[in-house]
């Protein structure tokens, strides 16, 4: 079993992944913290100043949308804040989040208390009884579960103790709901979207050790999935995907605290339900208009409502419990198509705002929320999911003494190990080498995203194993240089590349040739997407025009388009232009599309 490295000892590079990040920060920044706090304010029967009637409440210096005092999600947003900010302070050490967390944090404690002293929601507790009553609400639980989510990333990753003191008054509300909906109505603790519940609860009690957090847990731990997954059943198919994938989350942690197998059994179970049992579009997206799809009949779900983003993120937190306990690379390919073809590809570049679903249908253009007055729950997912990269690249061995790069982004990791302090850098590596052994045939290899450089600087000398992952998508053999010298054949086992010696000051230059690849929906073959590496192009024309050539060699008909670039990379990125078709068009990656209509799937004329 993997750990992953500490957040806290990562920080991205320059980089597009860092530019993303940093689109985000800026927009966390940018809100009102007012307007964040506006339905705990007015549930708390606080007066906010400079509010006033206008003759347009649309005028109000308030969020709307789905945090518009009158949406029964109202509040939800503010959690994913608190996680992401947290996710800062911990990565970046940004104090000037830090401060604007601490006094929200400070201001969600005084509308608990006057609220009582338990009850600190964005909503009335009646929505619950609602829930007993079995009357329709929209999902209350899930609100509550990013406030209190939100609340305990302020404490574990920013270090804010009131936020766990207002957690632990709150959870006392929730022993004596839970308690009473044992015999008035079990079902009600397993409504209104309480997938994230268990997770949360679970994680507060290895935080606490306090066994009301156990017992929490316990009593949201038995919903009906768990049963039909342990039974082998198809238990997702044309249910509400973001529902369903947060009780993944919820057994992986109880299989973390508790070592018990049943609950691995469950997370392994739900992961061949909904991805190895059912395939899924070339982005890695499972659903259309929220719902699962059927098992491979992806082609006749094509539409403008494909790859809801939450689940994307959802997804990838799921795997990432599986690749750690397995260290299998299958799990970070997922994770690495999901990051680009998702997290790049569903928010705005420029605005950091993101798209709810990922139109996939000939002709498709994406849809961009606004900053404040939208607010759907793919909006605060992604200000959540822009802060999560430092914790998907680095995990260590504890037992063999390894030391893995699961993902290639341009980062640093400092930390200890033994009585060394280790420097480990990554970035990319696009320049002209006098070498030209350390390339392979192809003549743009030195003009490739996967030409990678590795720096190891250790205080004092350092024995141990690094461990590369070599993605699925790699065509041919990884080359590799240590301080200029090449390695001729470097070991490669169960998808890793292992490097052992005592290092110092040491210079790793890797090249991963990737290649062009089309990927057919299964129940439409004659429609296929191309894929380079782990990205996904888009045709930039409003129509699927057909495309003639060798499908099994798409280097036939596409034409890569290098040019010098002053942005992220000194070298254009997977930009190709057709060949011999009749029109020809320009192929761009997915995640550099903004306003501009594309299509995905072509028809193999």
């Amino acid at each position: 079993m993997l750990r992953a490295i500490d957040k806290r000892k990562v920080t991205l590079l320059p980089g597009i992944f860092r530019e993303r990040m940093a689109v985000n920060r800026e927009y966390l920044m940018e809100l009102d913290s007012q307007c964040l706090l506006q339905n705990f304010y007015l549930e708390a029967g606080i007066v906010m100043p400079g509010l006033q009637v206008v003759d347009d409440p649309a005028t109000a210096n308030l969020h709307w949308g789905w945090e518009a005092p009158t949406c029964q999600l109202r509040g939800h947003f503010l959690g994913h804040w608190l996680s992401a900010a947290a996710a800062y302070v911990a990565s970046d050490q940004d104090m000037e989040l830090k401060a604007k967390l601490d006094k929200i944090v400070s201001e969600l404690a005084r509308c608990q208390e006057l609220n009582g002293g338990e009850w600190m929601g964005s909503f009335p507790e009646k929505y619950f009884q609602k829930l007993a009553d079995n009357r329709y609400i929209w999902s209350p639980q899930y609100v509550m579960h990013k406030t209190i989510m939100g609340l305990t990333h302020a404490y574990t990753d920013a270090g804010n103790a009131q936020a766990l003191e207002i957690l632990d008054r709150l959870s006392d509300w929730y022993i004596r709901w839970t308690d009473a909906m044992q015999s008035v109505n079990p079902h009600a603790v397993y409504s209104g979207e309480e997938g994230g519940m268990l997770e949360i609860w679970t994680s507060l009690y290895a935080i606490t050790k306090q066994e009301k957090y156990l017992t929490l847990a316990e009593r949201y731990g038995n919903p009906g999935l768990f049963g039909k997954l342990l039974e082998g059943k198809d238990a997702l198919t044309n249910c509400h995907s973001n529902a369903s994938i947060p009780l993944s989350h919820g057994a992986a942690k109880l299989y973390d605290v508790t070592g018990e197998e049943k609950w691995r059994t469950i997370t392994e179970q739900f992961w061949r339900n909904a991805v190895t049992d059912r395939g899924a579009y070339c982005t890695c997206g499972h659903n259309a208009g929220e719902f699962w799809v059927p098992p491979f009949k992806h082609g006749q779900f094509l539409s403008e409502t494909n790859q809801e983003f939450c689940t994307v993120y959802n997804m990838v937190r799921t795997a990432s419990y599986l690749f750690r306990w397995t260290s299998r690379p299958e799990y970070a390919d997922y994770i690495e198509r999901s990051l680009y073809n998702g997290f790049l590809a569903q928010q705005h570049a420029q605005t950091g705002m993101p798209t709810y679903f990922l139109p996939l249908t000939a002709g498709s253009r994406k849809k961009w929320g606004s900053k404040t007055r939208d607010f759907w729950c793919c909006h605060g997912t992604m200000v959540q999911a822009q802060a999560l990269y430092p914790e998907l690249i680095y995990y260590e061995d504890p037992e063999a003494g390894k030391l893995i790069v699961s993902q290639y982004i341009p980062s640093r990791l400092s930390y200890r190990r033994g009585e060394a302090e280790i420097c480990f850098e990554q970035t990319t590596d696009m320049k002209y080498y006098n070498d030209q052994a350390f390339f392979d045939e192809r003549d743009d290899s030195q003009l490739s995203r996967w030409a990678l450089k590795f720096t190891v600087t250790a205080s004092s000398p350092a024995a141990f194993s690094l461990l590369f992952r070599v993605p699925g998508w790699v065509k041919g053999k990884p080359t590799v240089q240590i301080n200029g010298e090449s390695v001729d054949a470097p070991e490669i086992r169960d998808g890793y590349l292992s490097l052992t010696r005592e290092w110092t000051n040491d210079t790793i230059r890797i090249f991963f040739p990737s290649g062009l690849v089309m990927e057919a929906l299964p129940d439409m073959p004659e429609l296929a997407a191309i894929v380079d590496g782990p990205i996904v192009l888009a045709g930039l024309t409003d129509r699927d025009c057909g495309l003639t050539g060798d499908f099994n060699n798409p280097r036939e008909f596409l034409m890569p388009q290098t040019e010098h670039t002053y942005a992220t990379y000194p070298w254009k990125q997977n930009s190709y232009r057709t060949r011999h078709q009749h029109p020809n068009i320009l192929f761009k990656p997915l995640y550099d599309i903004t306003d501009e209509v594309y299509t995905v799937y072509f028809t193999r004329k």
